[in-house]
């Protein structure tokens, strides 16, 4: 059936907050960019006639449609070579969609997209729409063909999963920029002892190179050992023979909501360092340096810093 105007104007004012969903069930913008878009198909092949919300419409098609992917992604990423870790993006990327309330906030950054891998697809759908989009637990039972307690259930279970794994309070914004600040001056000045004072003694480092970029494919544990593996990490010769030749700089910025370490050589990003902090301590290290995932983020990169 042809798209007219009309219809077109409706999905494009629906896009963004489409979007921002598919980003948080997914934790992929191109793989949201890609939901969305078949969410687009879906929508100029149905009867619109019948459409009475269509808002209601297209979320409920989305859904679907990442479930689905969540569901193959669980395949795929068991032959996945190394960690897992989701897609950065950066400051006013609409992929980030809502930022009013603490639970949208929380829900986009990189240690809960990377905690919400543990959830099954329901778990992560239900938690996604009703935490950072406030749908009332009858229209996500209607989007998800559930019982309206059984969707009640499932929220219940997520939130668990996500508090078992979930950090304690972290720093305000302010003081957690001064900590990642204080974390990159330590890491390029090869200073061990300033990083051990950052990291708590249990601190855990994870990296993501997606078989592209050399990365431990567990994670590191203890604060010396981190300390001791980023004196070197950013060494010239080192970027040189994994990364390509370039000046290497490096600045704080904000990542999913967050102070972030992001590196470039040139005008290339070349890796993202996301930390976790507990009070005034990095209490984890997210680490993106695969290429795949890095390629929105240095367009957006460029185009704000030309």
């Amino acid at each position: 059936m042809a798209v007219g105007s009309r219809e077109v104007e409706v999905f494009e004012r629906s896009r963004p907050r489409l979007e921002a969903i598919a980003y948080r069930m997914l934790g992929s913008a191109g793989d949201a960019e890609d939901a969305v878009q078949d969410t687009y198909l879906r929508w100029q092949a149905a009867d619109r006639e019948y459409v009475e919300i269509p808002e209601a419409w297209l979320t409920k098609a989305l859904t679907n449609i990442c479930l689905n992917q969540l569901t193959s992604a669980r395949a795929r990423r068991e032959t996945y070579i190394g960690q897992w870790l989701p897609e950065p993006v950066l400051a006013g990327d609409r992929m980030l969609g809502p930022a009013e309330t603490i639970e949208q906030r929380e829900s986009v950054s990189i240690a809960m997209l990377t905690l919400m891998e543990r959830l099954a697809p329901a778990e992560r759908a239900v938690y996604v729409l009703r935490e950072a989009f406030g749908y009332p637990h009858a229209e996500i039972a209607a989007i998800l063909e559930i019982s309206d307690a059984n969707c009640q259930q499932i929220h219940h279970r997520a939130r668990q999963h996500l508090a078992a794994g979930r950090a304690r309070a972290g720093a305000d914004a302010s003081a957690a920029r001064r900590i990642v600040e204080e974390f990159l001056a330590a890491t390029l000045s090869g200073d061990v002892e300033s990083l051990v004072r950052l990291l708590t003694d249990d601190a855990v480092s994870v990296a993501d190179g997606g078989g592209h970029v050399p990365a431990r494919t567990t994670p590191m544990v203890g604060a010396l050992a981190i300390a001791r593996f980023l004196r070197t990490a950013l060494r010239p010769d080192l970027v040189e023979r994994y990364v390509g030749g370039g000046t290497l700089t490096a600045h704080v910025t904000e990542i999913n909501g967050e102070p972030a370490v992001l590196t470039l050589v040139g005008d290339r990003v070349v890796g993202v360092i996301s930390p976790e902090l507990t009070g005034d301590r990095i209490t984890a290290l997210r680490v993106q340096a695969s290429p795949d995932k890095l390629d929105r983020l240095t367009r957006r990169w460029a185009a704000t810093h030309e």
